[in-house]
């Protein structure tokens, strides 16, 4: 469960410079110090993590046996569900700690523009933890772009979720039904799985931005391809008016009137509704790759889970698209240690250790042959076939660069729910938007450029 704490804000009001950024161009180039290499590592480093679905243990276990393997180094791990609230203060102080993992409640961009992370390049064109090849030749180029801002490396991906939308195997099977490759098919299904008494869709309605990468965005890009999706996230005039927008919305509204949403679900947080999927009150969910981890420990006997592409639309869009979200990395450049970070980072982000992950973690990595493992989980099989033969994948940038806009995004996908028109939610989308154009105190930033 992901939800953004701007550094910019608290750091205005300590005099400081902040605005939010991505992967993609911007009008000011950031400079920033560049990390070491992470040759012949000593000394002490304090690392950060969230303390999520995947726990703290992985990171743990490595820094334990990097440290046994280089005498003069020591490495602590310290993980936290709010560890953000916790580096948030240090960073702005000047004292934070050598390696972290906020999660996405950080403003990352923020950080990398205020000076407050080193760059990454440098290590990265150093060797690999094996010495075969460059450290930067062993990620996946598409998956270690999402960490540039104005092309330079600022955040490492480590690990990262495909969206989608998800179901019981079993529960399919028990019942004949297919799973749907098409809207169409998906109404139809929709149809049968009401008929047996079942909700055919829930959804983490406390947190309506499931919806947005799982349903609304990857139907807009169905109908108007990716100029429909990044013309959205990049503030263009109209493009929340769209008729790809609004069409998009409008299957929303059509699941909405035909009762295929399981009633109240938009009170439901996102372990809520996932319990209720699991527990069979209803048929699919729309969720990324951390799902089955997320309820491994609460997963009814006999349930499972498994992925499908959310189905598509018909229009002049990639129908192999996928959304994707990667979890960030990153060395602060007031670390005290980030020779140490950077060791650590090349050890956990090596082949061997990246198959473990993927393997006790069950999800997928941004290391090229991780996913190459006996023992691969069974609910990354589809995510990762859907992955590899999609000619496009992108990411919901918007909404870690601007906060109040997704927060009106949310709510006018909320008011969706509850009885509004798709008119009314693209116009409240193209007002929000429009109130960010115009306000020249915000950074704007460009996906697909």
């Amino acid at each position: 469960m992901k939800q953004l704490l701007p550094l910019g804000t608290l750091a205005l009001a300590l005099a400081l410079v902040g605005c939010s950024g991505s992967g993609a161009k911007t009008s000011d180039a950031v400079t920033a110090p560049e990390a070491p290499v992470g040759d012949k590592p000593t000394g002490d480093v304090e690392v950060m993590a969230f303390k999520g679905g995947y726990d703290i243990d992985f990171y743990a276990d490595a820094a334990k046996e990097l440290s046994a393997k280089n005498p003069g180094l020591k490495i602590t791990v310290e993980g936290d569900p709010n560890v953000a609230d916790k580096i948030q203060p240090r960073l702005i102080a000047g004292s934070p700690p050598s390696l972290m993992f906020p999660g996405w409640k950080l403003d990352q961009w923020a950080a990398a523009e205020e000076g407050q992370l080193d760059l990454l390049d440098q290590a990265l064109a150093s060797p690999a933890y094996d010495g075969k090849g460059t450290w930067g030749d062993t990620f996946d180029p598409k998956i270690l772009k999402l960490g540039q801002l104005d092309g330079k490396q600022f955040v490492l991906p480590f690990w990262f979720n495909v969206w989608g939308m998800w179901y019981d195997p079993g529960v399919f099977a028990k019942h004949g039904w297919k799973p749907p490759k098409t809207y169409d098919e998906l109404l139809t299904l929709c149809g049968q799985i009401k008929a047996a008494g079942i909700a055919p869709i829930t959804f983490q309605g406390r947190f309506p931005y499931y919806m947005v990468e799982g349903m609304l965005l990857p139907w807009a890009q169905d109908i108007g391809g990716m100029k429909a999706v990044n013309d959205a996230q990049n503030l263009e005039p109209g493009a929340w008016k769209s008729p790809a927008m609004l069409k998009a919305a409008g299957m929303i509204v059509e699941l909405r009137d035909k009762g295929y949403f399981e009633e109240g679900a938009v009170g439901l947080t996102h372990t809520d509704a996932q319990t209720d999927f699991l527990n069979g009150k209803a048929a699919m969910i729309p969720c990324g790759t951390w799902l089955d981890t997320e309820m491994k420990k609460t997963m009814p006997k006999g349930a499972s889970v498994e992925y499908l592409v959310t189905p598509a639309a018909s229009g002049t869009g990639d129908p192999t698209a996928v959304p994707i979200d990667v979890e960030p990395w990153m060395v602060p450049s007031a670390g005290k240690n980030p020779n140490g970070a950077i060791a650590l980072l090349k050890y956990m982000t090596s082949l061997d250790k990246a198959k473990q992950f993927v393997s006790t973690k069950y999800t997928l990595t941004a290391i090229k042959g991780s996913d190459q493992v006996k023992n691969l989980p069974p609910s990354l099989k589809a995510p990762l076939a859907a992955f590899n033969q999609s000619k496009t994948q992108w990411s919901y940038e918007l909404r870690y660069w601007y906060k109040a806009f997704e927060d009106e995004i949310e709510n006018g996908l909320t008011e969706l729910i509850n009885g509004g028109t798709a008119e009314k939610f693209c116009d409240r989308c193209e007002a929000a938007a429009e109130k960010i154009r115009k306000d020249d105190s915000i950074k704007k930033h460009k996906v697909g450029g």
